[in-house]
Formats: C-alpha cells, sequence, structure tokens
C-alpha cells in the first residue's frame, strides 16, 4: 500500500499557538529548522533555544532567539520540544535534564527514529512523541523554505498519549516547510533500517568497489591523476546521482529515473552500463544485504555494539575507534593515491 502523503492542506500550524517551543540543539537542522518556525508565524518569544555554552548557542544569539543555557528550566516550561542533538547524546541529555520535568502533554519531536525504535528514550504515557524528518541537510532545509519550496520529510506518530499526535505532527510539518512538496507518513522503524542499511550495507560497498577498482586500474597502468579524476574528483558521480533524481526533467516521460540519467552518457556509456549492471548476479549481494538488514541493523546488534563504545568516541588518539578505522581506511591505495595527487596539485 502506498502512503499518505500529507500537504499544506492537511496541517493547521494553529495548534501550536500559545505553546512554548524548546529546541534542544541549534546545529544544522536545528538553526534550519527554528528559522522555519519563526518565518512561518510562530512568535520569537515562543521559541527558546536549550544549549549549552558554545558557538552553537552564540549563532543562535546571533540569530535573534532567546538561549537557555540550564536544561532543567528548558524542560519545565515546554511544550513542544525538538530533539536535535546527535544521536548518541539523546539518552543521557534527555533522559538526565528532560524526561522527568516535562509536561503531561508534551510533544517530543525527534528527526531521527534511532533512539525511538531502540527504545533509549524514556517518554511519559501521556507525552505525544512524533517524527518529523526531513531528509535533506539543515542549510537545504532552510534554503529551499526561503524559496518557497518543499523538501523531502518522513512524518509520524510513535506514541499519541494526548490522541492528538498526528494533528500536531502535521501543523510542526508545515511550519518548518515539510508539507509544501508533501510530507509522507513513515515511522521510526523504517527511518532507522534505511538509514543504517545505507550506512552498513550500500555504502560500504561502494567505498568497498571505488577501493577495488582504483587497485586493478593502477596495476594496469593508469595513474593516480587520471583514476582520481575519472572516478570522482570531476564530480561526475555526484552530476550523476543529482540527474537521478532531478524528477522535475524526467517525471513526464516515463521512465525511471536511473535510466533517464544514463541519456545523458554517450551510447558507449549507456550500453556498457545497462548491458554490465543486468548481466550482473546479484544473489550473493541481496544475501549480504538481507544479513546486514535483519542480522545486524532490526535486531539491534549493532545498536548494542555502538552504545558500548560511545564513551570511547570522546577519546583522542588510538583510544577512540573511530580514529582507529579513518587511519586504516587511510592506508588504503586509492586514500594515498588521493593524497599524493593532491599534494601535487597544491589541493590539501
Amino acid at each position: 500500500m502506498a502512503p499518505k502523503i500529507y500537504h499544506d492542506e492537511d496541517a493547521d500550524i494553529g495548534l501550536l499557538a500559545r505553546k512554548t517551543i524548546v529546541f534542544l540543539g541549534f546545529g544544522n537542522q536545528g538553526a534550519a529548522q527554528a528559522q522555519n518556525l519563526r518565518d512561518s508565524g510562530i512568535p520569537n518569544e515562543a521559541i527558546v533555544i536549550a544549549n549549552r555554552e558554545d558557538a552553537y548557542a552564540t549563532d543562535a544569539v546571533s540569530k535573534g532567539f532567546n538561549v537557555e543555557h540550564n536544561f532543567a528550566k528548558a524542560a519545565e516550561v515546554a511544550d513542544v520540544v525538538f530533539l536535535l542533538i546527535p544521536d548518541q547524546s539523546q539518552p543521557t541529555v534527555f533522559n538526565e535534564h528532560f524526561a522527568q520535568r516535562l509536561k503531561d502533554g508534551a510533544i517530543i519531536v525527534v528527526a531521527s527514529g534511532y533512539n525511538v525504535f531502540f527504545k533509549l528514550l524514556q517518554f511519559k504515557p501521556t507525552h505525544d512523541v512524533v517524527m518529523v524528518a526531513p531528509r535533506m541537510i539543515g542549510s537545504s532545509v532552510r534554503s529551499l523554505y526561503q524559496k518557497g519550496k518543499g523538501f523531502p520529510c518522513f512524518v509520524s506518530v510513535e506514541q499519541d498519549g494526548t490522541g492528538n499526535g498526528l494533528a500536531v505532527a502535521l501543523a510542526i510539518s508545515r511550519a518548518i516547510g515539510a508539507t509544501k512538496s508533501g510530507a509522507i507518513a513513515s515511522s521510526a522503524k523504517e527511518e532507522t533500517a534505511m538509514d543504517l542499511f545505507a550506512e552498513q550495507a550500500l555504502w560500504p560497498q561502494i567505498i568497498m568497489l571505488f577501493r577495488e577498482a582504483f587497485s586493478v586500474l593502477k596495476e594496469a597502468g593508469c595513474s593516480d591523476e587520471a583514476l582520481v579524476y575519472e572516478m570522482w574528483m570531476s564530480k561526475e558521480p555526484a552530476e550523476i546521482f543529482e540527474a537521478a533524481a532531478d524528477a522535475d526533467s524526467f517525471s513526464s516521460r516515463g521512465l525511471p529515473l536511473t535510466d533517464m540519467q544514463l541519456k545523458r552518457h554517450s551510447v558507449v556509456s549507456q550500453y556498457g552500463q545497462l548491458n554490465g549492471s543486468l548481466n550482473l548476479d546479484g544473489t550473493a549481494i541481496r544475501q549480504h544485504f538481507k544479513e546486514i538488514l535483519y542480522n545486524q541493523v532490526l535486531n539491534g546488534k549493532f545498536q548494542r555494539e555502538f552504545t558500548n563504545i560511545e564513551l570511547d568516541l570522546e577519546k583522542t588518539g588510538d583510544a577512540n575507534p573511530l580514529n582507529v578505522l579513518y587511519a586504516k581506511a587511510q592506508q588504503s591505495e586509492l586514500a594515498q593515491g588521493e593524497k599524493a595527487v593532491r599534494q601535487r596539485l597544491g589541493l590539501s
């Protein structure tokens, strides 16, 4: 069944009237969504930015917002709370400073399903928990709003404590500009599954393919300079993805967008890409993808492993497991080749 898509006429911003709206965090998404709310008619005095004393708080003040550094005070006045700090920080900050201080009928808004799906946040049964999840970075959420355009966004009700969760979720979606082009009904499970699957299954395969292709072509005599430009530094791959996503250009032609982008290539390229992809046997990779989805993502295995190393991610040097992974990745032939080319061209 196709999901429901909500538009401006489905949402009533008036439901946010006389509510104090607290943004926990003023980073990429927080800054964009808070400004969009204000420009949609939410009074500036009704918006509070809960943020520690740092550059983000300074930025919020410079944009005319009221900033509260005391999270407990922010929680006590909140009718709506946007959780827009990093996923790994949310359980500690929310559970310790917000959960027990929020009003019984408070609305908690998440932009990622991760902590809700894995039940890492502590909500009262009377709370509304909704997901309003733009599928674009904050700068695009802001710039598209300013241009009067919408942006892709997922919306869901994960806990309907007041019985009014969907209406409020749609009001919020409209206020940030998401219903202009249509907010898609989804769920924390769906958003989390797709997000983690892309990060742990799809993109690792793409990174591996580039790494191995680089090594094979270099072994065949291709130079580092030619390879890095042919494979990615020319930005051709980015343009291909952008063309495939440009629905305005292709939607009326009756062909899948991923096929239509090929029309911008030479006939040699079109034939090679289509023939090559259709002749590949996807059985093994399909099984690998299922293994990642069901036995690593949805069963919580990754979440438990990640939770166990979260404190180590604050450390420096080799004590931080992410630093170790970066160091290992930088030893690849591809990484070394790109580094050398950037140095020779004065790009590093």
